[in-house]
């Protein structure tokens, strides 16, 4: 059974990219913003979310806060997909919260997989 990822991006370009990386190797469920993904995932809980940082009605880390607030989510791994990649974003995210960090444009999609693979790794 393949792990179940939640992508939450407000662009349709690029959730059409991350589901057309993933679809071979996972189940993806796609929200197009935060309230959204928070309704949706509290019915029907992904294995791991790709969660965007700037989206309307509710950001990326106000959505991180509400699953890290969940009981049954609290554990969920959280990979931050974001344009935002000043210095000092990566470290800003992960003291947020997240298990991990991506950067868009996704250019070589062997990053964003090696970054879910850590996330879903029993050791991690």
């Amino acid at each position: 059974m393949s792990a179940k990822i939640a992508v939450v991006e407000d662009n349709p370009d690029n959730r059409l990219l991350v589901n057309t990386i993933l679809e071979d190797e996972y189940e993806v469920s796609e929200f197009e913003t935060g309230k959204e993904a928070i309704a949706g995932l509290a019915d029907d809980a992904p294995d791991l979310v790709l969660l965007d940082i700037s989206l309307p009605e509710m950001d990326g880390t106000e959505v991180l806060a509400w699953i890290r607030q969940q009981p049954a989510l609290s554990e969920l791994p959280v990979i931050a997909l974001t344009a935002h990649a000043m210095a000092g974003d990566r470290e800003k995210y992960l003291a947020a919260g997240f298990n991990d960090y991506v950067t868009k444009p996704i250019v070589d999609e062997a990053v964003l997989l090696e970054a879910i693979r850590r996330c879903l790794s029993p050791t991690n």
